[in-house]
């Protein structure tokens, strides 16, 4: 049964991009998520100031997806939600 992306969990994704680079319906993007701090990198880059934002994935367009089931094989985190078509 085909299954189609309606969602990203904010909370678990990492933000990678895999989902993004393989999906060819453009139907996802990355945004800043603000409140999220991942923290310090242990002095690797001098001009890092110790604070990174978050960034997520997130289904813009979810009428666009194919069902083709790229973007949850490449996802390291199972942070999506997928569902069969009414």
């Amino acid at each position: 049964m085909t299954q189609y992306l309606t969602a990203i969990d904010g909370t678990t994704c990492i933000g990678c991009g895999r989902c993004f680079k393989v999906c060819s319906r453009e139907h996802l993007y990355g945004v800043e998520d603000a409140g999220e701090i991942l923290g310090a990198r242990n002095g690797e880059d001098d001009d890092f100031d110790g604070e990174l934002n978050r960034m997520i994935i997130v289904v813009d367009h979810a009428g666009r997806c194919i069902g083709c089931g790229a973007c949850v094989r490449v996802c390291p985190k199972k942070c999506q939600t997928h569902v069969a078509a009414d």
